[in-house]
Order: structure tokens, then C-alpha cells, then sequence
């Protein structure tokens, strides 16, 4: 469709000067001239009346200057909306996360994003929490789930998607080395309690500076990677851990443990999703970046 016409009536309706008019649409005035003689011919109206010195807009050409801005408008919605159709996005985006964060958060985040991207390929890949910001601080993956930590880099953007606190759990089952009163915490509750944690990142950084404030150094029956492996081992009755409160009610051994009600409580924390922001440019990162709704 020719829409020329519609547009050097606009320019003429708004600057009522054929000279000017012709320069803003990069056309001669001979050609704007011609182009508004066969807008009236089909119309069967004059738009305009126009002199050797003054332009000036019809009755009927006020009417049609509604019509004509309203269906410019109208087609560059639609032009716009069917380009961004046709011109459908492929590639690949690689995610990487803990398997507590595929269960929880993958499902909510990629279902509409798979439905309106289905020319996108994603790539998951799982393993401990702790090595989500360096895989993409190293260019490993695009993106990852994973914990805020106190200092973002600031080569990541991060959206956060939920708040989730830290919590102590012990095993279900009776054992003397576990504090018989953890709401009052003393040094000698915890000096022979056998701890399971993190071998690295936020949570094993949390609990460090909690041990510290009570001055004590916390007695380490094991450090592994990834806080399923901490329930695995608490629920087993090996000693007491500290995980996400998510990584616990996703667990299929969440009935098996008991949370401690220590205090101080550990904090909350963020997950979210984080990026490079370099990365941010390219269409197919925005477009699942855009897809994100980030929650406060």
C-alpha cells in the first residue's frame, strides 16, 4: 500500500506551505502539488484552498486530517506487529542453575517465553549454586538463576525473583550433640555440633559470619556442593546444615528433617536471575530478560 499520500497531506495540513511541505517529504512541490489534486479527485472535495500567497484547510480537509493521522497511526501498529511476527527469533540462550532452582523456577519462567520464542533453542545445565556468577562473569553461560550476593559485580545485571530465607536443619531423629535449646544460642550449645555446609558461596559466607558472631568456629563434619546434598547427608543423621528455605520444601526428604528455630535468625535472601549486561544487547538475552518480572 501506497501510504505517501496520507503523509504529504499531514505535512501540508500542518505547515499550510507548499515549499516547506515538499522539502519535509523530500519531494518537489510540482510532485506534493500533483499528490493532494489526486487525494481530492478521489475525495471529490477540495482539501485545501490555496492562493499565490496562503494555504489554508476545508472544512473537508479538517475531517479528513482526522481520518488520515488516525490510519497512518493505525497502519504502523499493524506493520510494526507483523514484522516483529515474521521476523521470529532462533538461536540458542544456555541457563545454568541448581536442580532446586529447575524445579522451582524454570517451569513459571520459560512456558510463555517457549510459546512466544518457539524458534529459541535453551540450553539447561545444572550444578552447584556457587559457580552461577562465575560461569557467566567467564562467558559459559548466558544466564543463571542464582543467589544475590552482598556485592553484585558490576558486569551483571540481576532481576530478583523471589526472597527465600536460611535456615538450620537437623535430623528428625533425636541426637544429644543437637542444641537442646536453639532459640537461645551459646557457644557451648554449638561447640560439638557437627555442621554440614557449603563448600563456597552465600550461604557458606552467611554462616561463617554467624559462627563468628558467637565466637565460636563451627565444627565441620563435611563441605559439599550444593545444598541438596546437605539435606541428603542431615537427614541421614551425619550432623546439622544449613540451606535455602526453597532447596528444603522442594526436597523429597523434607520430612525427614526438622528446621531449628535458631537465634538469630540467618537472613533472607534474593534469587534471581542475572546476566551480563553486555549481553543485554543481543535480541534473544533481552528477549527473555524483558520476559522476567522482577519481584521486590
Amino acid at each position: 500500500m501506497d501510504m505517501r499520500p496520507l503523509k504529504h497531506f499531514l505535512t501540508l495540513a500542518d505547515t499550510l506551505h507548499f515549499g516547506r511541505a515538499s522539502e519535509a517529504c523530500h519531494v518537489s512541490p510540482s510532485t506534493l502539488s500533483r499528490s493532494i489534486r489526486q487525494l481530492e479527485e478521489s475525495l471529490g472535495v477540495r482539501l485545501f484552498e490555496r492562493d499565490n500567497r496562503h494555504v489554508t484547510l476545508t472544512r473537508q480537509g479538517h475531517q479528513f486530517h482526522d481520518y488520515a493521522r488516525d490510519a497512518l497511526e493505525e497502519w504502523e501498529r499493524l506493520r510494526q506487529s507483523m514484522m516483529s511476527e515474521a521476523q521470529a527469533l532462533t538461536g540458542e540462550i544456555s541457563i545454568y542453575c541448581s536442580v532446586t532452582a529447575s524445579y522451582s523456577f524454570l517451569y513459571d519462567l520459560l512456558s510463555e517465553f517457549r510459546t512466544r520464542h518457539p524458534g529459541i533453542e535453551l540450553k539447561l545445565h545444572t550444578g552447584d549454586p556457587a559457580q552461577s556468577m562465575p560461569r557467566v562473569l567467564a562467558g559459559n553461560e548466558d544466564m543463571a538463576i542464582t543467589l544475590r550476593p552482598r556485592r553484585l559485580p558490576e558486569a551483571l545485571a540481576f532481576k530478583s525473583l523471589t526472597r527465600s530465607p536460611l535456615v538450620f536443619i537437623a535430623p528428625r531423629e533425636p541426637q544429644t550433640w543437637i542444641p537442646a535449646s536453639p532459640e537461645a544460642s551459646r557457644p557451648e550449645q554449638w561447640r560439638d555440633v557437627p555442621m554440614i555446609l557449603s563448600e563456597s558461596g552465600l550461604s557458606r559466607e552467611v554462616s561463617d559470619t554467624w559462627f563468628r558472631a558467637l565466637g565460636l568456629k563451627p565444627r565441620i563434619y563435611a563441605q559439599v556442593s550444593g545444598h541438596e546434598a546437605i539435606v541428603s547427608m542431615v537427614s541421614l543423621g551425619f550432623g546439622v546444615g544449613v540451606v535455602p528455605g526453597i532447596v528444603l520444601e522442594a526436597s523429597p526428604l523434607a520430612e525427614r528433617v526438622r528446621v531449628l528455630p535458631v537465634k538469630p535468625e540467618l537472613p533472607h535472601y534474593d534469587v534471581g536471575l542475572c546476566v551480563l549486561n553486555r549481553r543485554l544487547k543481543s535480541p534473544l538475552i533481552h528477549a527473555l530478560w524483558a520476559e522476567v518480572e522482577e519481584h521486590g
